[in-house]
């Protein structure tokens, strides 16, 4: 089943409560928090993250999916564990050494928090492969980090496809969670490819219905 994490990056200012009511309403299965520094890429939207979680831990019993593309991973992680997030997913490039990425998988994991492993378009799967047996998720990014909007980029199908191939081959449980231009036109690929989260912010948010089309996307 494919469950589908609503990134609230583009929620409109004044209309938060609302959106999130709504969207706890039509069933999303995440709130999706996009974190960013303004280092690791170009928009900061740290703060209001911090906030927009704070303020859905208050209202709602949905589980918070923390996507960190920042800089200071481990102050980040600190961070954000204040929000009780599900899952909080770091990405691979922020880390100097393989030493780094261990460390942080396991400090996530021991402050009873899931943890996921990020990938920019640019790297190649292969190189987390490693890491793989320590994480409960990898975020494929199908879009270059930072922005809300985007188009996906093609060629990430197969990289998904690529990564599920070799977890089948591996007997890993993990979740393989894809995250940006993801629309009801491509969604299908992306689902065929064997992602089984789907990110989706602009497409469900624009819609009139949130209901209807996380029902489309989930199918």
């Amino acid at each position: 089943m494919v469950e589908i994490s609503t990134s609230i990056l583009s929620t409109k200012k004044g209309k938060e409560s609302e959106t999130f009511f709504a969207l706890e309403k039509a069933k999303t299965d995440y709130f999706h928090i996009d974190v960013m520094d303004g280092k690791f890429v170009e928009n900061d939207t740290y703060q209001k993250m911090l906030e927009y979680s704070s303020y859905i831990k208050r209202i709602s019993n949905l589980p918070l999916d923390v996507h960190l593309m920042v800089k200071d991973v481990k102050q980040a992680v600190d961070d954000f564990l204040a929000v009780e997030p599900n899952i909080i997913t770091f990405h691979y490039e922020a880390c100097k050494n393989k030493e780094e990425v261990l460390d942080l998988i396991n400090y996530i994991k021991q402050n009873n928090c899931k943890v996921g492993i990020s990938l920019k378009p640019n790297t190649k799967i292969e190189e987390i492969y490693e890491f793989l047996p320590y994480v409960h998720m990898v975020l494929v990014m199908t879009v270059e980090p930072g922005k809300g909007g985007q188009t996906l980029l093609k060629d990430m199908v197969e990289k998904i496809a690529t990564l599920r191939k070799y977890v089948e081959s591996k007997e890993l449980e993990i979740d393989i969670e894809a995250d940006g231009g993801i629309n009801l036109q491509t969604a299908e690929p992306v689902k065929q490819a064997g992602a089984n989260i789907l990110v989706a912010g602009t497409a469900i948010l624009i819609a009139k219905d949130f209901g209807v089309i996380i029902e489309e996307l989930r199918k």
